[in-house]
């Protein structure tokens, strides 16, 4: 006897984040239809048991909740036209990505006006950690809508949490990811000074992390820091600055002083120049080194000083 579906999801962008949503869902036992317009992505997502829509007009006439994990506002803009443009029942769209408050605020306001209910409910995490299911999901909105979504929730996140009126999800994913910012470049740091202090650096992972110095972006990204490899980025340096810029707007509207962050967001920048853009942002760790004169040996080697 087949195996009853628990619903119909559609998955809107399938990349390092909505593909592994997707993935999570359809082992879980949910249809879920998705659409990306990367061949390379429909066809991953494909052998993962999810049902490809030729467009997402298309997957919005099939699937009564639809998420949205889309890399920027115009993705955004083009994907409530194709959902708005016909006439359908109403649907619960998950908002997944990080915007500014504006750009969610115009896809309600569209969505609403054709009979929809949005949600805002970005993820914290990286995309490595939604392969495991180890992401955080910020909701905001109606909270009839995201109780009737926690099941769904729990089978692609460790937690997810309602934290009220429509765009808090975003405030408060503003509020994680400029930590995660400081984070990650003061990890960077600390490894390479303890690299040109002569330690080895799996040592210097493996002390800190049993320490009260440890982070959970030092726990993510000090692997790779490690071994002093960047490919198969769970968020790249070149996508992150879309973050960046998101948050800085935030912040500069409060008139609220972030002088950790803006402190960081210069090594960002030249990680980006330095041909980081399309590996993980740990490899802010490749440009302190090169500003502290380390020369790495082979990967998990060490290091020497030039």
């Amino acid at each position: 006897m087949a195996k009853r579906s628990k619903g119909t999801v559609g998955v809107v962008g399938l990349g390092n984040m909505g593909g592994a949503f997707a993935r999570h869902l359809a082992a879980a036992g949910w249809r879920v239809i998705g659409f990306d317009i990367a061949a390379a992505r429909k066809r991953a997502a494909a052998r993962a048991g999810v049902e490809i829509a030729p467009d997402a007009g298309t997957l919005a006439a099939a699937a009564p909740v639809i998420i949205l994990s889309l890399p920027s506002p115009q993705a955004l803009d083009a994907t409530v036209a194709a959902i708005t443009q016909h006439k359908l029942p109403p649907r619960i769209v998950i908002e997944a990505s990080t915007f500014t408050l504006d750009d969610k605020q115009r896809a309600e306001r569209a969505l609403r006006k054709a009979g929809h209910v949005t949600l805002d409910c970005p993820v914290s995490g990286t995309g490595a950690q939604a392969a495991v299911k180890d992401i955080v999901i910020y909701a905001s909105g109606d909270a009839k809508a995201i109780a009737n979504a926690t099941r769904m929730f729990s089978d692609f996140a460790r937690a997810a949490y309602d934290v009220g009126e429509f765009g808090n999800g975003s405030r408060m994913k503003y509020v994680a990811n400029l930590l995660v910012t400081i984070h990650n470049v003061a990890s960077a740091e600390a490894m390479v000074l303890g690299i040109k202090s002569g330690l080895d650096p799996q040592m210097v992972y493996d002390l800190i992390r049993a320490g009260v110095g440890t982070s959970r972006v030092f726990e993510v990204r000090g692997p790779m820091m490690v071994k002093n490899r960047y490919e198969n980025a769970g968020m790249s340096v070149k996508l992150y600055h879309k973050d960046i810029a998101v948050i800085e707007d935030h912040a500069a509207r409060l008139g609220v002083p972030t002088p950790l962050f803006s402190a960081s967001i210069p090594v960002y920048a030249a990680a980006l120049s330095l041909g980081y853009g399309q590996q993980d942002t740990a490899s802010v760790c490749a440009v302190l080194q090169t500003m502290a004169g380390v020369k790495r040996g082979k990967p998990g080697k060490g290091a020497k000083p030039r």
